[in-house]
């Protein structure tokens, strides 16, 4: 497990995670989970500061079209509008994988994708990224509050949202909050026992980690597991 400060980069290229076939290609941030955790974290400290790298304009995008993609890291956030991932971390084309949910909710689809970009393209690290007043854990706790669940398919999100709601008292005014972080939390735990990914997880050539975005601020924080 990678630790929850940022550690400074390392080199060295990934070890293949556990399944048949040739190894996964080396990753364009050095290719170890602590690398790639370090140049997110840094980007990041770019947006912050006003003082990003990357402008992703055509040139950057038509630089990518030739070769293979070599992403270091894929991000599992949510569709919030405020919350554009290659932005707040600064990253170009060709750089970070983004799968987008309503409040990062796991589905097959989600799991069979990050199964794939770290096992055919060799990523060392998912991380799983939250944010404050997200709505669709607002939603949820709002169903647990009430007892009326809503209809349609935003009832799976709210189904799935639901157990972290649980583990905290919804008739705290901090409930939505604390089930952000604690949903976090929980889909971190499902991802690192994914049948696919928990033999690398447990080598440490594959990190998954939990973190928060604050909406205000810019900043993204990890979250301790």
């Amino acid at each position: 497990m990678v630790p929850t400060t940022s550690p400074p980069p390392a080199g060295g290229a990934p070890a293949a995670p556990g399944r048949p076939g040739p190894g996964p290609r080396r990753t364009a941030a050095g290719g170890t989970p602590r690398a790639a955790l370090a140049e997110l974290l840094s980007g990041n400290r770019r947006f912050v500061s006003g003082q990003p790298v990357h402008g992703h304009d055509v040139t950057a995008a038509a630089a990518t079209a030739s070769g293979d993609q070599q992403p270091y890291a894929v991000l599992l956030g949510c569709i919030d509008s405020r919350v554009p991932l290659e932005a707040i971390f600064d990253q170009t084309f060709g750089s970070i994988c983004v799968i987008r949910t309503g409040g990062h909710v796991l589905d097959r689809a989600v799991c069979g994708s990050i199964e794939y970009v770290v096992g055919e393209l060799g990523v060392p690290l998912v991380m799983v990224l939250g944010h404050e007043r997200c709505g669709a854990v607002g939603s949820a706790v709002e169903a647990l509050r009430t007892g009326r669940r809503p209809g349609g398919s935003l009832a799976y999100l709210v189904e799935e949202i639901a157990p972290a709601v649980a583990e905290v008292d919804v008739t705290d005014p901090y409930a939505q909050p604390l089930a952000i972080r604690r949903h976090v939390r929980r889909t971190v735990d499902a991802l690192r026992q994914d049948d696919l990914l928990a033999g690398p997880v447990a080598a440490g050539t594959v990190a998954v980690v939990g973190a928060m975005y604050d909406l205000a601020t810019g900043e993204v924080t990890l979250i301790e597991q």
